[in-house]
């Protein structure tokens, strides 16, 4: 038996079968009882209960023991201890937060020696028709929530500041949308929404996106909050701040401030040029634009900045909003997601990307990604499609046990889909990604985004 436990990490590697149960809970509070049956209670301030679901399961006495010394690292949910405080970060853990405001997409990386990272910070203006409601509340915007969260869970690292902010692409609901409400910049001409209040709230060391300094690829895009964002980046520029263009294949451009030969941050793809798995080499997916008529020039969408995280053994892939869809095989040099995805996979947790809208995950995306854990950045009632769900549960694409988690369903979408969303282990919430230190099992964590307690709703430990 090899054990390995931190705050908040908590490993154990068995020579037995695994044990199926989950425990949900803290790594605090380790005084323990055994009781009468199967039940196992926590003394002091937290208790669990077996899920029934898992009650006709035998374990022998060395099993039960092992399984319940620490928490065990199996897909199978058991076991709860809600209303406890999510652990802290802390050194050699790699956590990925994607955070569930319900207007857009933000995920904060938090590497393995604290250096840290959000990924996108979107801020939609849809109506409750067709949006879920902002989260925790619409006190605040969109952004400021996010700055707040990350602010939150910064302090565990002793910095205050983002070391990078990175904008997958050019849309609303991934940097923020402005109107004539949106409050001005004390610091530059532009209004504040997304990553700009993010900005605004906490210093950001490097900016990097697509399309940085001119932003003429493909086309450059329009609408006012194309504008305000580059507006935003020429304010940094001119305040002598970094702001960087993606480099695809590198593994090299987003790096800790301690190198760590565990752990690699790769660009997968962006602006349609994917990795070749060789070196930081990358090989453009798109046609010569004078081959091509304006109108089939590639959309913002399918130039995403798709990364994929590496610790140990443990691998997460996540894309933006890259699609596969090719108009029927019209277009074959639009999938770009099936392109980052070979060169990517298998992980252990990936992002259903585009939403898991109708044009994201094909049949063999899902083949050579085969997670474990499946994260839909959802917030729009059409998030997710009824055949994506189909496909990341599909045992025919690939075997073995997978949970779903969506950041914020609607409730209309869960009603016309329910037949598949009721198999999801989360519809709404955080989801935290806490990967042990040298990538030796990860966990799970769902937690309360309707206030900004960190309340965990659920947990699942699982093996690498």
């Amino acid at each position: 038996m090899r054990v390995n436990i931190t705050a908040g990490c908590a490993l154990v590697m068995v020579n037995t079968q695994p044990v199926s149960q989950q425990i949900r809970l803290s790594s605090s509070d380790p005084q323990r009882t055994r009781t009468s049956g199967e039940g196992q209670q926590l003394r002091g301030r937290r208790q669990i209960t077996m899920d029934e679901q898992s009650m006709n399961y035998h374990l022998d006495r060395r099993q039960f023991v092992m399984g319940m010394l620490v928490a065990p690292l199996a897909m199978r949910p058991s076991l709860a201890a809600e209303n406890s405080r999510l652990p802290a970060w802390t050194p050699g853990c790699l956590d990925i937060h994607h955070i569930a405001t319900g207007r857009g997409s933000a995920t904060l990386v938090i590497m393995p020696d604290g250096t840290s990272m959000l990924i996108d910070a979107g801020a939609t203006n849809n109506t409750l028709d067709v949006s879920a409601a902002p989260k925790p509340n619409a006190s605040r915007r969109p952004g400021e929530w996010v700055a707040r969260y990350a602010q939150r869970h910064l302090r565990a690292t002793g910095r205050q500041q983002l070391d990078y902010l990175l904008v997958t692409h050019i849309h609303p609901d991934h940097l923020g949308d402005v109107d004539d409400a949106s409050p001005k910049s004390a610091q530059g001409d532009y209004r504040l929404s997304g990553v700009t209040d993010v900005a605004e709230l906490m210093p950001v060391g490097c900016l990097i996106d697509r399309g940085a300094p001119s932003y003429d690829y493909p086309v450059r895009p329009t609408g006012r909050y194309a504008e305000n964002y580059f507006a935003f980046v020429k304010s940094r520029q001119q305040r002598g701040l970094s702001v960087e263009r993606i480099r695809p294949g590198s593994a090299s451009q987003l790096v800790m401030r301690s190198r760590s030969e565990l752990f690699s941050a790769r660009v997968i793809a962006a602006n349609g040029e994917v990795w070749t798995g060789s070196g930081e080499q990358a090989k453009a997916m798109f046609p010569p634009l004078k081959t091509l008529a304006k109108a089939d020039y590639p959309n913002e969408n399918v130039c995403s900045i798709a990364l994929k995280f590496s610790l140990g053994k443990f691998s997460y892939f996540t894309g933006g909003d890259l699609t596969s869809y090719t108009y029927d095989g019209e277009v074959p040099w639009l999938d770009v997601l099936g392109a980052a995805a070979r060169v990517a996979g298998p992980v252990n947790v990936a992002t259903a990307d585009h939403h898991g809208m109708f044009d994201g995950l094909s049949a063999d995306i899902v083949r050579a990604l085969r997670p474990q854990a499946w994260v839909i950045p959802t917030w729009h009632v059409v998030h997710p499609d009824m055949l994506q769900m189909e496909r990341m549960l599909s045992q025919r694409l690939y075997p073995g046990r997978r949970e779903i988690y969506a950041t914020s369903l609607v409730a209309a979408n869960h009603l016309a889909n329910q037949r598949l969303t009721s198999q999801m282990r989360s519809r709404d919430g955080h989801i935290v990604v806490r990967v042990a230190p040298g990538g030796e099992g990860y966990t799970i964590y769902v937690t309360d985004n309707g206030d900004e307690e960190d309340t965990v709703k659920s947990v699942s430990r699982q093996q690498t």
